[in-house]
């Protein structure tokens, strides 16, 4: 579904998310788990049980992939970007399919699809998830508390412009902003543009100025 707000665009499609379960294979937080399950919280624990259940996975399993999703950092995401800029090609594959780019070099980005959307000189995009914070961790890692904030996720679907310039970056008024709505079926990556000033940069040079918040929309690199 596609929502137009003042010449924005807002990609949404929501089916119900999943986000990495547990069947408490880490010690027990009682200031979070000894509160009432949220409607999410209760499916994501009824589908551990029954994946544990039907042996497709165990306990330890479960816990050395969340493991991994924490150690995860921007640093992945920022070393796609850096070869995009760096090679067409490679580029043209990351727009098409974000996972199996991401395996040309090594990295993992799980097994949710991801959708690069790259920025023009004439259009910025921004990621949300407006129901919970479905947001792609392998490339990013953990998710900052503003993303999960329902301040965030409502009103820079509504407000994209005044939202970014309350994070520092203010965009030219004629410049399109989308906004793309991540589901528990499908994430987001921004590709930025490059900055000038650049040229003749490595790709460990150029992955040092792709931040997190540029992964998300919500900044752009910064050549000092």
């Amino acid at each position: 579904m596609t929502h137009a707000h003042d010449g924005h665009e807002h990609e949404h499609g929501h089916d119900g998310h999943g986000h990495g379960g547990h069947a408490h294979p880490h010690p027990r937080q009682p200031d979070i788990e000894d509160a009432p399950l949220t409607w999410h919280m209760a499916l994501t624990e009824a589908m551990a049980e029954l994946i544990v259940q039907k042996g497709l996975c165990t306990p330890a399993d479960i816990h050395r992939t969340l493991e991994k999703i924490d150690a995860a950092s921007p640093a992945a995401g920022s070393r796609l970007v850096a070869r995009a800029w760096l090679d067409p090609d490679f580029r043209a594959r990351l727009l098409q399919d974000v996972n199996a780019a991401a395996g040309e070099l090594g990295i993992d980005a799980g097994g949710i699809p991801i959708r690069a959307v790259a920025d023009t000189p004439d259009r910025h995009n921004v990621i949300v998830c407006t129901l919970c914070s479905c947001y792609p961790r392998f490339l990013l890692g953990g998710s900052p508390d503003w993303y999960k904030s329902k301040a965030y996720r409502a009103r820079v679907v509504r407000e994209p412009r005044a939202v970014l310039a309350e994070f520092g970056l203010h965009l030219p008024d004629g410049m399109q902003i989308e906004v793309h709505d991540s589901t528990a079926e499908l994430r987001y990556l921004v590709v930025p543009v490059r900055p000038s000033g650049t040229e003749g940069w490595s790709e460990d040079q150029l992955a040092a100025i792709v931040t997190r918040d540029c992964l998300i929309g919500t900044a752009l690199p910064v050549v000092a």
